[in-house]
């Protein structure tokens, strides 16, 4: 991951980004970017950006942001990755477009200048970018179709602050930091923190899919320019597959493409592998794109060893099989608590979920890896949790409630004292 930031006093009157904040949120940022990093300040002065690189595409110095395309006054902070980029890149070339580098960030640049905001619609891929335009006199903000990149925005009066950490913002000193009751209360509810709420009241996560313009008039309403549930409805009666078997091949058709564009990059991409049949797909699958099996990445639990818990026998069952090379870690109680500090400043935003992710991206850092991909949200798209399948089951048991007229409406009476006091500030 790259990690972007960025300061805009677009009031008028406004004062001048000062180069201290901008480096300061910057800097916050590190751990994401041990690369290079990279200033760039408008020549009013009314707008910094900041960026903090992991060099995947194009690992070569013409790759390093902030990026400029000083003829037609642009300028991008930018992080991701577009995996359609070669298919793009040839597109902007055959419009006349020269480009002086291999990185998908050049290809963003030039997509801007020819089509705008409707650049998205051509875009495949995870990203979170800022885009300054000196013609237009603005700011072009966008967050990928499926939020998988953050992008957080901090407001006050004249002058915003983004940046791809809640932590970052607030190391620039320049946003409020009044705590959010709904961010507090989210997170005790859920163990995270709701879209688009943080801890703090005047930082807020641009929603998955939208993009939001800023010029001197002011911050515009977001843009959605990708919808899932509007995508899935497009598609009802579609369907070609009229079998099982068919079906199968469809979804396998999809899975093979999507991951052979995952593996576009300059540098090895890995695979972390448990014993789910969502990793152990990724590697299926990633063996039959590439001409090498990917290195698969495990972490075991000490305290588990031995028992059915266990994820470490299957996990290395699964890579022997493909061919992988398996690096393999366990973990003990002792070494969370030797971690704990760093683990906390590690975590941006508080949730119970990202330890697991915290010590098995560690040990792929300790291997040499910079990128690996994970089965997460395979169970999700496909079902695979228990949940799902209980759900119909629960809709229909429910059923009979509706002849009991007021009911719902009953309880919500009976709840409402315990979910007002759920809603309070902690």
């Amino acid at each position: 991951m790259c990690g972007i930031v960025g300061v805009y006093s677009y009031g008028r009157g406004s004062c001048p980004v000062e180069s201290e904040p901008l480096v300061r949120a910057r800097d916050a940022m590190s751990a994401r970017g041990p690369d290079g990093t990279g200033a760039w300040f408008s020549a009013d002065h009314k707008v910094g950006f900041g960026h903090v690189r992991l060099a995947i595409i194009d690992l070569s110095p013409a790759g390093a942001q902030p990026m400029e395309l000083r003829e037609e006054g642009l300028c991008i902070t930018f992080n991701g990755e577009i995996y359609n980029y070669q298919e793009l890149q040839k597109h902007v070339e055959s419009c006349g477009r020269k480009l002086k580098s291999g990185s998908d960030t050049e290809v963003m640049l030039h997509l801007y200048a020819l089509y705008g905001e409707k650049m998205f619609e051509r875009m495949r891929g995870m990203f979170a970018l800022a885009i300054w335009d000196a013609k237009k006199g603005g700011m072009l903000l966008a967050r990928d179709h499926f939020g998988i990149k953050p992008l957080y925005i901090g407001r006050k009066p004249g002058q915003i602050v983004f940046g791809s950490q809640v932590k970052a913002i607030l190391a620039s000193g320049l946003i409020d930091v009044t705590p959010d009751p709904a961010g507090h209360v989210g997170f005790y509810l859920w163990g995270n923190l709701p879209e688009p709420y943080t801890l703090h009241r005047q930082i807020r996560e641009l929603p998955a899919g939208h993009s939001l313009w800023i010029d001197e008039h002011g911050i515009r309403e977001p843009r959605q320019f990708f919808d899932l549930s509007d995508e899935l409805k497009s598609l009802e009666g579609t369907a070609t597959a009229t079998t099982a078997g068919e079906a199968a091949e469809v979804l396998r058709a999809a899975v093979m493409d999507s991951v052979r564009h995952h593996f576009v990059a300059d540098v090895p991409v890995g695979v972390f592998l448990s014993a789910g049949k969502d990793s152990t797909t990724l590697l299926a699958a990633a063996t039959e794109v590439l001409d090498v099996p990917p290195n698969a990445i495990t972490l075991g639990f000490q305290e588990y060893e031995g028992t059915s818990d266990d994820e470490v026998p299957i996990a290395s069952r699964v890579a022997n099989q493909y061919g992988s090379r398996h690096l393999l870690r366990r973990v003990m109680g002792s070494d969370f608590h030797n971690d704990l500090d760093l683990i906390l400043k590690s975590m941006d935003q508080p949730s119970v979920d990202g330890i697991n992710t915290y010590f098995v991206s560690k040990v792929a850092h300790e291997f040499g890896m910079k990128v690996a991909l994970s089965g997460l949200g395979g169970d999700e798209v496909l079902g695979g949790y228990p949940s799902f399948h209980q759900i119909p089951s629960l809709v229909k048991w429910s059923r009979p409630s509706k002849l009991i007229p007021g009911l719902g409406k009953s309880f919500r009476i009976l709840t409402s004292g315990l979910m007002a006091r759920r809603s309070s500030t902690p």
